[in-house]
Parts: structure tokens; C-alpha cells; sequence
């Protein structure tokens, strides 16, 4: 399996051998899909995130639950992305949007990376308007048990929790959309975003495994990682595997999950 970044070079030297998944999705309400078709990488399909990669929003299950894998297989199928193809995935934002995909095509045995940089990497011109790919054949895989964490798991305090919100919804300073401000109890902040350089690339990897090693991740840890909903936590599993550290397991009910429920919630650093 190729590792879970790669850049703009390697995309141009397997140019012919790779899908292209444009995986862009706002917090705001803004549309993925809409911004795709003003501009996007030559040859790349859109998957959106609301209809392919997340099964319908319910406080029992969080706002992005992972989708039943025949859903995800009809998608992908739909995108023209097939069993055997290796899917690059970008978004506009370091790839922590991007990351839900590949982090579930990796997880059910399919060759998958994020764009390091993502849209931005691209010096040449971009293509407008919406694409209409051939179907492919996608097979529905079951979600390994060992990739995920559930809320229980989450609670317990005997694995690493990364929560990879910004340190703003952490503390509880504030919380634009899910029931209560806070975090997990004895979760570790580690904003995923802070993965990446000014220019959007990841961190040279001993700085990623410097960032982990603060929050107690070291290579071989039993590593849960949350966010608001389950998508952006991806990006850390990513980075922690792109840095040699493991694959760690995803909470896919996360904070929107967590927060519906009347467990305790922590403030505060």
C-alpha cells in the first residue's frame, strides 16, 4: 500500500495509473460541490462527503456516522472509481476534509493517499464545470472492527484520545454546532490542522513525530482519534501513520456523538 501522502510530483509521474477525488466540504454551509465545478485538477471526479461518505446526521449516532459500506460502494462506483484503483484525494483546506476518504478507502484495504497541498500544489490551469464519469465496479467491504473506536472506548482512558478540533473548541471557549461545549475527558488536543505548514504541506515527518510524542503517541499506542464528526479526526490518523507511528483507530460519532449524550464533558486545557 503506497503511503498516505504523497505530492504533486508523484501525482504527474502516476498520472495515468490514479483517480483523482476532489473531497471538498464547508463547515459554513457552503457548497463542495459548487466550488469544484468553478475550478478543479484535470481528470478530478467530486465525492461529496454529505451523500457518499456519512450515513444521514442523528444525535444517537453524530453528524457524519460512517455510511453502510454498500452506500460507500455505490458512490465510489458512481465516481468511476473501481476495486483496484488508486484514488488521490485533495480539498482546498491541507486535505483534513479530503482525509475522511482516504483514511476509509486505506482502512477497507484499498490503495489511497492524500494530495500534500492539495488544490494549491497545482501550478497549471484548472477545469471548470461538472464531470461525468464512466461507472466503475466497487465491491462493498464491512468496516474493520479494529480501525474504530466507539463512545465507550472513547471514555474508558485506556487508549491515546486525540481530539482534533481547534484548541478553541477544546477549551470550550466556544462550539458552533454541536449540543455542548468541551471535550472528552482525558482527551489531548492536537488540532490537525497544526499537521501542516503555512503552505498547506505537512510538516517534515520529525516534526509530525515530535508533535505526536508531546500528546503521548508513540509509535505502537493504542490511538483514538475524534474531532467534531468524525471527518477531520482522519487527517491525524493519516499523519500519525505518514510518520511511521501506527494507524490508530477513528471514533466516527466524535463530539456530535459524545455531546448529545449526559456523560461528562471537560473545559479547559
Amino acid at each position: 500500500m503506497i503511503d498516505p501522502v504523497v505530492d504533486m510530483q508523484w501525482v504527474l509521474e502516476h498520472r495515468d495509473r490514479i483517480k483523482l477525488a476532489d473531497v471538498r466540504w464547508y463547515l459554513d454551509g457552503r457548497s463542495g460541490r459548487e466550488a469544484y465545478e468553478k475550478g478543479h485538477l484535470p481528470g478530478a471526479v467530486f465525492v461529496d462527503l454529505d451523500r457518499w461518505l456519512a450515513r444521514h446526521a442523528s444525535p444517537a449516532d453524530g453528524r457524519h456516522p460512517l455510511p453502510d459500506p454498500e452506500l460507500f460502494a455505490e458512490g465510489m462506483a458512481a465516481a468511476g472509481i473501481g476495486d483496484e484503483d488508486t484514488v488521490i484525494g485533495y480539498d482546498d483546506a491541507g486535505g483534513v476534509i479530503a482525509a475522511r476518504l482516504v483514511w476509509m478507502l486505506r482502512a477497507t484495504g484499498h490503495d489511497a493517499a492524500l494530495l500534500d497541498g492539495g488544490l494549491t500544489s497545482y501550478e497549471g490551469k484548472l477545469v471548470s464545470g461538472p464531470t461525468s464519469p464512466a461507472p466503475a465496479v466497487f465491491t462493498p467491504r464491512p468496516w474493520p472492527g479494529d480501525r474504530l473506536a466507539g463512545i465507550d472506548d472513547a471514555a474508558a482512558g485506556a487508549a491515546v484520545v486525540l481530539d482534533a478540533r481547534d484548541s478553541a473548541r477544546f477549551r470550550g471557549d466556544t462550539e458552533p454546532v454541536d449540543p455542548r461545549p468541551g471535550h472528552i475527558p482525558g482527551a489531548r488536543s492536537l488540532p490537525c490542522r497544526d499537521n501542516l505548514r503555512a503552505d498547506g504541506r505537512f510538516l517534515p515527518i520529525p516534526e509530525l513525530r515530535e508533535r505526536f510524542a508531546s500528546v503521548g503517541v508513540r509509535e505502537g499506542a493504542d490511538v483514538i482519534s475524534y474531532c467534531g464528526s468524525g471527518v477531520t479526526a482522519c487527517h491525524n490518523l493519516l499523519a500519525m501513520e505518514h510518520a511511521g507511528l501506527g494507524k490508530g483507530r477513528l471514533y466516527p460519532g466524535s463530539w456530535s456523538q459524545y455531546s448529545a449524550t449526559d456523560r461528562p464533558a471537560a473545559t479547559g486545557d
